[in-house]
């Protein structure tokens, strides 16, 4: 981009103040000549000399000095020279001056503009004052930076908790080869299991990043799609799951349409319905599934039985790698710890909002909005 240099903004700024200063003076001058000196008369009328005597000659009268147009002039255009420089000098004092106090939030704004492209993010203007343009620009500005330092920070923690989680199976397979190694002539079915167990692990949980990835990017095509088919698709599949657990499944509701990629929204409902069954009563226990339209929002809330919840513990359920330990479950779907960090993924590049809300009998209940479609 070609940046050319020119004059800063403060110095147009006192150029614009002295500039209007000098059009009210000119304008005032204007005025005095319009209404004033232009009705002077150029010549004096005789009428206005003392009267003849009877010979002939003026008879003796005080001394009186009648200016004209003429002598006004050359008595007023110097003092309204003076007067147009002063304004001149004022306007560009009182103008740089001014320009400046203006200006001055802006300069705190630039400020911590380079801090931040920098690298500095804990950095905030908190502009005091009155509430004014300039106050709302640095509310907006400390806004955009609390929540890219809360997004960096969490970016931070994502790849920290990934690398362990990867690393961790990772490292149980070399081990295990290890011991083949050393003991070939061991159960080898049972360390070929072992094996696969973990690579599996270590393959759902590069699937589960490459799906939140792909969520948190938003590159996915639009098309319309049933909320309420999704929750029947997703209430068929985990069924066996649902019946091996002695989890009642209910799926109610009416059509919800929305607009988005069916894939992910199939699972998203699929997760959110999967762990309702894991996260429930050892048996006995309920999911319920309602999907509906409510004006222009789609909705799908689930709610299952189980356990009080503290709502510290729920607010955190939506971290990669926070898994709710302190719920009922079985080491049959350990998870990997994204299940709800890829629904709030998904959920948030569809344009739409995640509550999780504890009863307080117990249990949880999850609601997704949506915008709906026609």
């Amino acid at each position: 981009m070609d940046r050319r240099p020119g004059p800063s903004v403060r110095l147009r700024l006192t150029l614009s103040y002295a500039g209007f200063v000098m059009l009210v003076g000119g304008l005032l001058l204007v005025t005095v000549w319009v209404f004033l000196l232009r009705y002077v008369p150029e010549v004096i009328d005789d009428a206005r000399l003392p009267a003849p005597a009877p010979d002939g000659s003026r008879l003796p009268a005080p001394v009186m000095f009648v200016p004209n147009r003429s002598d006004l002039l050359r008595a007023f255009a110097p003092r309204a020279a003076a007067v147009l420089a002063l304004l001149l000098f004022f306007g560009l004092l009182g103008g740089w001056i001014l320009a400046g106090r203006m200006l001055a939030p802006l300069n705190r704004i630039t400020h911590a503009t380079r801090m931040a492209a920098g690298g500095s993010l804990s950095h905030r203007i908190r502009l005091a004052g009155r509430d004014d343009e300039f106050r709302e620009l640095s509310d907006t500005f400390d806004s955009m930076l609390e929540q890219l330092e809360s997004h960096v920070a969490e970016q931070q923690r994502f790849a920290a908790n990934a690398s362990h989680e990867l690393r961790t199976p990772l490292a149980i397979s070399r081990a295990l080869l290890d011991v083949a190694r050393r003991e070939p002539t061991g159960a080898g079915g049972e360390l070929i299991e072992r094996l696969h167990t973990v690579n599996q692990r270590a393959i759902d949980l590069t699937e589960a990043l490459l799906l939140l990835s792909r969520g948190d990017r938003g590159a996915f095509t639009r098309e319309r799609v049933d909320l309420s088919l999704l929750a029947e698709e997703a209430a068929e599949t985990l069924l066996p799951l649902a019946e091996r657990r002695r989890i009642t499944l209910d799926v109610r509701g009416g059509a919800a349409l929305t607009s988005g990629s069916a894939e992910l929204l199939l699972r998203m409902v699929t997760n959110l319905v999967q762990n309702a069954i894991v996260h429930n009563l050892p048996a006995g226990g309920t999911v319920t599934v309602l999907t509906e339209a409510c004006g222009a929002t789609s909705m799908v809330r689930i709610e299952n039985t189980g356990r009080r919840l503290p709502p510290a513990l729920v607010s955190t359920f939506t971290e990669p790698f926070r898994r709710g330990t302190e719920r009922v479950r079985t080491d049959e779907h350990a998870g990997v710890g994204l299940g709800l960090a890829i629904v709030h993924s998904i959920v948030r590049a569809h344009g739409g909002t995640l509550d999780l809300v504890p009863p307080p009998h117990g249990g949880l209940v999850v609601t997704v909005r949506l915008p709906g479609t026609p």
